[in-house]
């Protein structure tokens, strides 16, 4: 029985999948979870098990294809085991392929004695499929001399018949299963009206936009042309879409953390101590989380004519990787205190930085937290990582002068740590009085610092 081998939904937001590279060749023996194929998204590389044992019956996909999830990419004849060897007497080699169907004898040419194993043993040299391996024993054509049209040299039914020097099968057609063609998702549906209805003409990228057109590119001396990676080239398409999709809004808090640093600056050590880092990036996470439950309009995604508002608090944490930024997710943040907030980021971070980062690692955020490192800056707006409706990023941490209240009443001078935190949020979903009681929120979390560290 043949089983197919379909595209997973590898992730939430993850709409298709590039064939990396096939670990396996059709007529390969696998066993049941052996790795099939290496497929690349834009959260992440990974490798699908094969669903059960057997003989790889079709490869449907090339490497380099780009194809929806759902999309069938293989197919294998369950059950199908290694070929075992004969035991036979001495004499002769034998062909362990089928003969030929019966024709009328040709006339012998030389009287040498036949070698019925050669031809089977050039065959097998030859890559091709055993559809095709049968097509070329019916029509009595030597594989290992055809020269093979398809993937990586591989000869097709169509390379044997135009050896046997006939244009038609005289067996049964060959019939290819072809997975069917996808439905058009609601992005691409978006895209084809955007694109070609309402005599609305998009920007063109590296062109211009109407009248206005892009000065063609010169080179000059010591300029260093860059091509896209994958990972650059899927951010950038998502950067893309959601500045399109979404109507962004900023709006900016400045914080004073005058409680939360000392209260950092008296534990790092231990922390330390105990091989995890005490940043205050694990505050403001635990200030958003917090913040997120009191204000769950901001957890929530746009659906294509409603939203829905999550029960469960994901926070994706912006961190840097070799292949470029990713946002590794830390789950049920709202549940977890500053020490499991710490510990969390800590190995999200070690396994980006090692590339053994997973999609799950990486998929189902409910609401992102950008932090831009030492070399930050004041403030800025970060664009929304889809499809979620906020994001809040975290500005540079300055020593400042500011005015606060002692004790007794009487405002004084003094010089306190001070950050400034911008949130984006949809103004599709999110009304600008519930983004500024978040972000006041956060505010208010962060300056008192009551925390359980």
């Amino acid at each position: 029985m043949l089983i197919d081998v379909t595209l997973p939904q590898l992730g939430e937001s993850v709409a298709e999948g590039t064939i990396s590279k096939w670990l396996v060749r059709e007529g390969d023996i696998v066993k049941k979870d052996q790795p099939l194929v290496s497929v690349a998204t834009d959260k992440a590389d990974s490798e699908l098990p094969a669903p059960a044992a057997g003989r790889v019956s079709k490869l449907l996909a090339a490497e380099g294809q780009v194809v929806p999830v759902k999309t069938v990419i293989a197919q294998i004849e369950e059950g199908v085991g290694p070929v075992a060897p004969l035991s036979i007497s001495p004499g002769p080699p034998l062909s362990i392929l089928p003969p030929p169907p019966a024709a009328a004898p040709a006339p012998v040419a030389s009287a040498a004695p036949a070698t019925p194993a050669a031809a089977p043993q050039s065959a097998r040299a030859a890559l091709a499929t055993p559809t095709v391996r049968k097509v070329a024993l019916e029509h009595d054509v030597d594989l290992s001399s055809v020269q093979g049209t398809g993937e990586r040299g591989r000869v097709t039914r169509d390379d044997v018949m135009r050896a046997a020097g006939n244009g038609e099968s005289s067996g049964p057609p060959v019939v290819e299963v072809r997975p069917p063609a996808p439905p058009p998702s609601r992005a691409a549906q978006i895209a084809q009206l955007v694109n070609g209805g309402g005599g609305f003409v998009p920007p063109i990228p590296g062109v211009g936009y109407g009248s206005f057109k892009l000065p063609a590119y010169r080179p000059a001396s010591g300029d260093k042309v860059v091509p896209f990676t994958r990972r650059r080239r899927l951010t950038a398409d998502h950067m893309v879409y959601s500045k399109f999709a979404s109507p962004h809004v900023v709006t900016v808090a400045e914080v004073d953390l005058h409680r939360a640093s000392k209260l950092r600056d008296a534990h790092k050590e231990r922390y330390k101590a105990e091989g995890m880092s005490l940043t205050m990036l694990a505050f403001v996470v635990v200030a958003t989380a917090r913040a997120v439950r009191e204000n769950p309009s901001i957890n929530a995604r746009v659906l294509d004519d409603a939203y829905v508002m999550f029960h469960d608090i994901h926070i994706g944490v912006a961190v840097d990787s070799p292949d470029g930024l990713v946002v590794p997710v830390v789950r049920r943040a709202d549940e977890l205190g500053v020490r499991g907030i710490v510990r969390a980021i800590d190995d999200l971070a070690k396994r980006a930085k090692s590339g053994k980062i997973t999609i799950d690692d990486l998929s189902g955020a409910t609401f992102s937290v950008s932090n831009p490192g030492l070399k930050g800056n004041l403030f800025g707006g970060a664009i929304i990582n889809q499809p979620n409706v906020g994001i809040l990023r975290m500005g540079e941490i300055q020593k400042r002068v500011v005015v606060v209240e002692s004790p007794d009443g009487e405002d004084q001078i003094a010089i306190h740590p001070i950050m400034y935190v911008a949130l984006s949020y949809d103004h599709r979903v999110v009304d600008g009085v519930a983004a500024n009681g978040f972000l006041w929120r956060v505010t208010e979390i962060l300056e008192k610092a009551e925390f359980d560290v």
